[in-house]
């Protein structure tokens, strides 16, 4: 049975199924990885719209939000073969992210199955977990192909990976930085955990809306220490 939405978990004692997105949240935002991705995209974004850069990069981030990724923004407005975006924008240096050895344990001693739900794809996820050390941790990465490119926070990409998984909502738990990720988790019964960067955080190529938290009910925890928080569960 699921949870009333109004009504989220006193603790954890209940989870069964972990879920973790990826970028900023299994790796910290401050280390500015997803920083090259996002300049990258825009690079991309003015190859197909001849656009100049700063013209770029206001659309980007508006089919960012609008949309849930710049890529489904683009597969809507300009038809672009979704393979070659993917393959072209996660051509990066992972060095930034380094071997996370507490956190990779923290992980590893969770009770139940753990997961990953992303907006990239399984290569870039995989090149992440090794650089973290955690390469055999998750059971099953469900990325933007396993969505058929309809991106959190639309309800399809939710609804099928816990089809796929057989996850009962009411026993899962969602990690995610972006607090609008966490809207459709609440509504289906799982407990949600924003995971935010440092207080004095800014970056050129980050909007404040990227890094903006919230007093509503959808987010039930928030942590700046994924590692801290699943050491000393609720």
């Amino acid at each position: 049975m699921t949870l009333p939405a109004s009504i989220p978990p006193k603790n954890l004692d209940h989870v069964t199924d972990w879920v973790f997105d990826l970028d900023n949240t299994l790796y910290p935002r401050e280390c500015n990885l997803f920083a090259q991705i996002d300049v990258r995209i825009t690079r991309y974004v003015m190859d197909v719209t001849q656009l100049e850069f700063d013209a770029a990069r206001t659309l980007q981030k508006e089919y960012y939000r609008d949309f849930g990724t710049t890529l489904n923004g683009l597969m809507t407005r300009h038809r672009i073969d979704p393979d070659h975006f993917l393959n072209t924008v996660h051509a990066i240096d992972y060095s930034p992210v380094t071997a996370h050895p507490e956190l990779v344990a923290a992980i590893r001693d969770l009770p139940g199955r753990k997961f990953i739900l992303t907006n990239g794809d399984t290569g870039h996820a995989r090149a992440v977990l090794s650089r973290l050390g955690g390469d055999n941790l998750f059971e099953d990465v469900y990325d933007i192909r396993a969505m058929t490119y309809v991106p959190k926070p639309h309800r399809q990409a939710y609804d099928g990976f816990l089809a796929r998984q057989g996850i009962d909502p009411a026993r899962a738990i969602m990690f995610d930085d972006l607090e609008k990720n966490l809207v459709v988790p609440h509504e289906i019964g799982m407990a949600t955990v924003q995971v935010v960067a440092a207080d004095d955080y800014s970056h050129d190529q980050v909007d404040a809306w990227e890094l903006g938290r919230t007093t509503g009910p959808h987010v039930h925890h928030i942590t700046g220490d994924l590692a801290g928080f699943l050491r000393n569960l609720p």
